[in-house]
This record gives structure tokens, sequence and C-alpha cells, in this order.
């Protein structure tokens, strides 16, 4: 299979995920904080970690790494929530988004490549 398809078809399923984990976030927690978005993200950041070290063939990296992790997590997104949160005025939980993200979203990526190494 071509690396074309393989991020294709990664791609159709990480964004169908993301969709999913965004409205059952919304219905289960009634809340403004983004957490759909900050899940999928810490969650994508973790496992991109370990695949990046984990010894898999390159086609397996293709499809979840670029396609389905490349579709699931979401910068765009968390940019356009946390300048929501800002014109809402809500400055401290906008901050909060933005620190758990990039803060958590590191430490993960460390933590999936260390375990991924081992």
């Amino acid at each position: 299979m071509t690396s074309w398809a393989l991020v294709a078809i990664g791609g159709f399923f990480g964004a169908m995920s993301r969709f999913y984990v965004g409205n059952v976030a919304k219905k289960r927690f009634a809340t403004d904080f983004p957490i759909g978005t900050i899940c999928v993200n810490l969650f994508g950041s973790f496992l991109l970690g370990y695949l990046f070290t984990a010894p898999f063939e390159k086609e397996i990296y293709t499809l979840f790494g670029v396609g389905f992790l490349g579709a699931f997590t979401t910068f765009s997104t968390m940019s356009v929530e946390a300048i929501q949160l800002l014109f809402a005025k809500k400055f401290s939980l906008s901050f909060v988004y933005l620190a758990l993200t990039y803060i958590l979203g590191v430490l993960l990526a460390f933590l999936g490549y260390f375990i991924g190494n081992n």
C-alpha cells in the first residue's frame, strides 16, 4: 500500500475519532474548558512520542503517526479555543488551557519516547 493511502486511511480514522471524543466530552462535561481537545492532544503527544522510538515498520508509523495522530491531534482547534476563551474574558482559563497543553504535551511526548526506547 502506498504512503499516500496509509496517510489517508489513518487520517480518516483520526479525524473521526477526534470528532467523537469532542462530542462525548461536550455532552459529559458542562464546562467552558475545552476538555475534548486537550485530551486528544495530550494522548496524541504520548502516542507519537512512543511511535517515534518504538521498533515499528515505516508503514505503521505512516498509518498511525502521520495519518491517524496527525488528524486526531489539533493545534489549530486548540489555538482557536484559547482565543475564544480570551474573547470571553476567561483569561485564567485560557492560560491554564495553554499551559497544560504545552507543558503536559511535551512531558507526555517525552514519556512516550522514553517508554518506546526501552
